[in-house]
């Protein structure tokens, strides 16, 4: 069991034992950033399940019109019984000072951020989100920005492979009046 499943199950108390609280305390919360990376569940009924859901505009295989995300380690082989809203707030009661929120179903698909997952953490914690994982054209990095909560946004391989420019991305968003270092 991890920091936040702990503190969860402990019923939210902080015991200052937790490596994001000692962390946090000794060297500032901005020196704590958490990664989540969590996928896609579909559900019919979001009374079927504990976990934060959100109406979905794209429906699961069976047509589910409802979705959470279960955070998951060793790189998206396994699940836990634990949504990314919830690891979300948790770490921000610990102590985080920010977030990387990958999703898993859109690394390396090159068809943009999940907006309705980054959208659901960003509004459900006050600490910045980084958008991670998705990311295949300019459009994206400002969809991100004026659909989302999103305090920054990324991308790597699109930019190794040269895919897409820096500057292009720095130029679009500076032509949608986001806010750019040119």
């Amino acid at each position: 069991m991890d920091s936040a499943e702990a503190w969860i199950a402990g019923g939210r108390k902080l015991t200052g034992a937790t490596s994001i609280e000692q962390i946090s305390r000794v060297y500032g919360k901005q020196a704590v950033v958490v990664s989540i990376d969590p996928r896609r569940v579909y559900v019919a009924d979001p009374a079927s399940t504990t976990h934060v859901t959100v109406k979905t505009a794209k429906p699961g295989p069976a047509g589910e019109q409802y979705v959470w995300w279960q955070c998951t380690v060793k790189g998206g082989r396994e699940g836990r019984d634990l949504d990314a809203v919830q690891l979300a707030q948790a770490v921000e009661a610990l102590g985080a000072g920010e977030i990387l929120l990958n999703c898993i179903d859109n690394d390396g698909v090159k068809q943009g951020f999940d907006l309705e997952l980054v959208e659901a953490v960003a509004s459900a914690v006050t600490i910045p989100v980084i958008a991670s994982s998705g990311a295949g054209a300019p459009s994206h990095f400002s969809d991100v920005f004026q659909k989302t909560g999103a305090a920054a946004a990324l991308a790597a391989g699109i930019f190794h492979r040269r895919e897409v420019g820096i500057r292009e991305v720095k130029q679009h968003m500076d032509a949608a009046q986001i806010p750019t270092r040119l």
